[in-house]
């Protein structure tokens, strides 16, 4: 196994922990409310259950790394849909109201890659479909 390969898994695990955490909080702090901040912007109230089962579900599918590529696009709609919809406006660092678009362009750049990059080999993806 490779220093790549580690580094490989280690970016996905953490790219999972992201979205699963932002999922989960949706739902804790009350969907609600998600919905609510989605119909203010002119959004359709229900993409907010769609972006939230993406995040917590596919979170978890990328912390194990089932349907990496697949979940990894997902998360890259996520990603181009919040920074085109809502952070934009605020600049790359925010503007003192809002927080900028950098760190959702950092989780869009990791899952741009994972779109991209070949199975790892610490992943359910590689012990459920290798092919030999």
């Amino acid at each position: 196994m490779s220093i790549n390969e580690i580094g490989k898994c280690m970016l996905r695990v953490v790219l999972g922990i992201i979205f699963f955490a932002h999922g989960l909080s949706k739902f804790q702090g009350g969907i609600e409310n998600t919905v609510g901040f989605f119909d203010s912007i002119g959004i359709p109230g229900f993409v907010a259950y769609i972006v939230a089962v993406i995040e917590l579900v596919g979170g978890i599918a990328m912390i194990v790394g089932l349907g990496t590529r697949v979940v990894a696009l997902l998360f890259v709609g996520v990603m181009v849909g919040a920074i085109f919809t809502v952070k934009l406006p605020a600049g790359l660092l925010g503007n003192g109201d809002m927080a900028g678009y950098e760190f959702d362009l950092a989780l869009l750049a990791i899952s741009i890659y994972f779109v991209t990059a070949n199975t790892s080999t610490l992943s359910l993806d590689d012990k459920l479909f290798r092919s030999n």
